[in-house]
């Protein structure tokens, strides 16, 4: 047979050799060849990509070890960069959806001191356009060998277009987002502020921030403040804004170191205003840790005086010791306690009923009520209504209430007509908002909240016809007693005064008081709890001299009432409401119509 002519490629191919035949010695040697030379010529090409590959492990390896090793001022600068773009902060609106804070875009100038030629010259120019500079203190940290400083904060554009046209190498801008508070000091306390880095540092703000907004922040997940949902607060900024006016009347016309009020939503707990003055503004936080201007609703402590007579008489009615027609004797005009005595402020001489001992104001029938609890008793009905521990509420800022240390039959005595024990005005009112309300304790809210939500988070801690009692006196006051200045024809309302005198160096002092109003709308079922507080008033002529809670406190409620009333859509009713306390007619109440 003859041998197959095979070609140069053919030789390559192991198929074309049957099986059992021998591969000639030349074409062995023919194959040697080609793969030698196929194999010198591929080595070029393969060291060439091992080498590409090299250069480029080594550029990234390179890059990585750069970002590692590059100067602290320079990482600060990427850090500030990117925690200024991304800071941003959720509005908060009021209750109807008004702004009361915002974020908006600015920018800040930094330096880079190693790039600053001349530094003389430099610290010359920017002072020149941002003359509140120091120059000295700029001129210091230019001279440094930091990669990065803050020039100037939060500027305006025109600053920023004029230091833009210096031209100065090394000088540059950070876009930043600044907290802004569009209604001036209405609301400042509830709102707080937050600092020159967007961070929340008192109030709500603060609040926002504990809820994860700055753990965001820290790890680079914040999103902008387009994305974030709005926090809608329980404040009606309108009713805050007459609120507000009414207080800095008053504590101009009665001479007042200090005022506060607040109202609140019996039904849910929510605060619609709360106002303490003197104030400040949280778009320009410099006077805001002044001692004087602390939010004396939430952090404040005093001495209530009587407006704790209708805990009092809450606690008598609902534990059994008394009903609506128990009476108390009150000749004499004063009680001994050892060396201790207590006096009737306006005595009548008489035995007045429970409704008579709190029109009267009387201090004689608030004792005996209170003994008649005993002093254990007693306790434990302050302590359920929330009147013995620290009141926590959205605000980070509270206080705990002052107890005495030894709590005897003289501290149950003093603490009845509410002197002894000193208590945050929050938690006075969330206290009286349960006596009137049907009976539920609700812990107050600076956040929106329902009622199905209130029913559910409130804890019943009297009886619905205790409650119902309070109503009816408390009217009964609004009427005949000390509440009469704040009775508004067509909103039947119902009230009680409190005058303590404050201590002064471990003494009461009789020439400072403290004055409390509190007033609930309409009183045959309470919407609204209305508190106004002045903290020493001075007597004037209208007065007679008079600095009690009647002649201040309770003419500035009345005055709120008026106002916002209508504002909260509480219409008024010139016709008295068909009876509108079933069981105290029924029961035979004094002074029933």
């Amino acid at each position: 047979m003859t041998e197959p002519k095979l070609s140069a490629t053919d030789h390559l191919r192991p198929d074309n050799i049957e099986e059992g035949q021998s591969v000639p010695r030349g074409r062995l040697h023919f194959l040697r060849d080609v793969f030698r030379m196929s194999g010198e010529k591929s080595q070029p090409r393969v060291g060439l990509v091992i080498l590409g590959f090299s250069a480029l492990f080594l550029a990234i390896t390179g890059r990585l070890v750069m970002l590692a090793t590059l100067p602290n001022e320079q990482v600060g600068l990427r850090r500030a960069t990117s925690n200024a773009i991304s800071a941003a902060r959720p509005d908060i609106v009021d209750r109807n959806g008004t702004v009361l804070a915002t974020d908006v875009r600015t920018v800040s100038v930094f330096a880079e001191p190693r790039k600053i030629l001349d530094k003389d010259e430099a610290t010359e120019l920017l002072t020149a356009v941002l003359p509140d500079l120091d120059a000295k203190d700029l001129r210091d940290r230019l001279g440094t060998k930091r990669g990065f400083i803050w020039v100037k904060r939060e500027i305006t554009p025109r600053q920023q277009a004029e230091v833009h046209r210096l031209g100065i190498p090394g000088v540059g801008f950070v876009p930043e987002n600044k907290r802004v508070y569009p209604n001036g000091p209405a609301a400042a306390h509830v709102l707080g502020f937050a600092n020159v880095d967007n961070v929340g540092i008192a109030g709500i703000e603060k609040y926002i921030d504990s809820q994860g907004l700055q753990d965001l922040n820290g790890a680079g997940l914040a999103t902008q403040g387009s994305d974030l949902k709005p926090v809608a607060l329980s404040i009606d900024l309108r009713v805050q804004h007459l609120l507000r006016d009414e207080l800095v009347k008053g504590m101009e016309k009665y001479r007042a170191i200090a005022a506060a009020g607040a109202i609140m939503d019996v039904t849910t707990g929510e605060m619609i205003a709360s106002v303490s003055l003197p104030d400040y503004d949280p778009s320009n936080p410099v006077d805001a840790h002044e001692k004087d201007r602390i939010n004396r609703i939430n952090v404040g402590v005093y001495e209530m005086g009587s407006t704790f007579k209708a805990l009092t008489v809450a606690m008598a009615l609902d534990s059994g010791k008394a009903n609506i027609n128990s009476t108390y004797s009150t000749a004499g005009g004063m009680m001994r306690f050892g060396r201790h005595v207590i006096r009737e402020y306006h005595g009548t001489g008489r035995t007045l009923t429970v409704p008579e001992v709190f029109v009267h104001s009387s201090n004689m029938g608030s004792v005996k009520m209170a003994l008649s609890v005993g002093v254990e008793g007693h306790k434990a009905f302050l302590r359920k209504m929330a009147q013995l521990d620290r009141m926590r509420t959205e605000l980070p800022e509270s206080a705990e209430p002052l107890i005495p240390p030894r709590w005897g039959e003289l501290n149950t005595a003093t603490i009845a007509f509410g002197h002894g024990l000193a208590v945050a005005p929050i938690q006075a009112l969330a206290a009286v908002g349960a006596l009137v309300n049907g009976g539920n304790l609700i812990t107050p809210t600076f956040v929106k909240r329902s009622e199905e939500d209130a029913k559910r988070l409130g804890l019943r801690v009297i009886k619905p016809e205790t409650s119902e009692a309070m109503r009816y006196i408390m009217r009964l006051n609004g009427e005949r007693g000390s509440a009469r200045k704040a009775d508004v024809p067509g909103y039947f309302v119902g009230g009680k005064t409190g005058t303590a005198e404050k201590v002064i160096g471990g003494r009461y002092a009789k020439n400072r008081n403290f004055t409390t109003f509190m007033a609930i709308v309409p009183a045959d079922k309470p919407r609204y709890l209305f508190l106004s507080i002045y903290d020493e008033p001075k007597g004037y002529a209208e007065s007679g001299g008079y600095s009690t809670a009647a002649w201040n406190a309770g003419i500035t409620t009345g005055k709120v009432i008026e106002r916002a009333a209508p504002v909260l859509g509480l219409p008024p009713r010139f016709e008295p409401p068909v009876a509108p306390f079933p069981l105290m007619a029924k029961l035979g109440a004094w002074g029933t119509r």
